[in-house]
């Protein structure tokens, strides 16, 4: 018999239905994600925003099979998560890369290990798949780079290797966990049009974490607004801008308007949870 669930998957990537994750048990348990539905639909880009502990990484971490939900259900690719392997990119704060390997060997991890690009490593790593790394540095703007060791790079260097790393083995899911929250604002901005343009080219579906409500509404497609205690989504919102976008409009009135809509929702969910305590 089709349900309401069957249907959603129908049309969508990713499927979160009366998801809950609590952490620990007895008296030191704690709530993570309250009671949630999300739908993401293949190649989407959506935002989660909100204060510290909403649930915004729990979430992350959910759809990527890295932690089970405590009741509820969580479909990847019309099945439930880790029913079947679904190709992830990650992007991460600290971009992690290792010290002992040059630009190109770091981007390249993924195609030695990820199937079935790893089947073809050994044939492919000079020919090919150097090729495919060469054309992904220089989209990013590090031609010429990809001998040059993590340690003589700047952070925003760093995180675009990263970027790269995280699209090398063709992903079909992009999570991206505040990948830009430690740079200066330049480089932010900078790495926003990288970030769109990578995008707008390969399609991943993508799931990002930030508390930069700017940064949302110039890469996003859709914002989900979450609160704390427990976390939950008490807003989605669809971006209407046309892309590509651009620094500049993040002066519009509109743009603005809508930066400013988020916050009030988030200072009014923690002002509501503040008069509870």
């Amino acid at each position: 018999m089709t349900t309401e669930v069957d249907a959603a998957l129908d049309r969508s990537y990713v499927q979160l239905d009366k998801v809950t994750h609590t952490y620990g048990r007895g008296e030191r348990q704690v709530r993570a994600l309250d009671e949630t539905d999300l739908r993401i639909d293949k190649g989407d880009f959506i935002a989660l925003v909100g204060p510290s502990g909403c649930g915004k990484s729990t979430i992350l971490k959910l759809v990527t099979g890295l932690m089970e939900a405590s009741t509820g259900y969580v479909f990847v690719a019309g099945r439930e998560v880790g029913a079947e392997p679904v190709r992830v990119g990650m992007a991460f704060q600290n971009p992690t890369l290792l010290p002992w390997l040059n630009l190109r060997d770091n981007v390249m991890l993924p195609l030695k290990i990820v199937p079935p690009f790893r089947q073809d490593y050994r044939a492919k790593r000079k020919t090919e798949f150097r090729d495919r790394i060469e054309a992904l540095l220089t989209q990013v703007g590090l031609a010429g780079f990809g001998d040059k060791y993590p340690w003589q790079l700047s952070g925003g260097m760093l995180q675009r290797a990263s970027l790269c790393r995280a699209l090398i083995h063709e992903p079909q899911l992009l999570m991206l966990d505040e990948p830009f929250g430690a740079l200066d604002q330049f480089t932010r901005e900078e790495l926003w049009a990288i970030m769109q343009e990578l995008w707008m080219t390969h399609r991943p579906t993508v799931l990002l974490v930030t508390h930069d409500l700017k940064e949302a509404a110039y890469l996003a497609n859709r914002i989900c607004v979450m609160a704390a205690r427990p976390g939950r989504i008490i807003d989605d919102s669809v971006v209407p801008f046309a892309r590509p976008r651009t620094v500049a409009m993040s002066y519009d009135p509109e743009f603005v308007s809508l930066t400013q809509h988020l916050r009030e929702l988030i200072v009014s969910a923690r002002t509501t949870v503040e008069a509870q305590s």
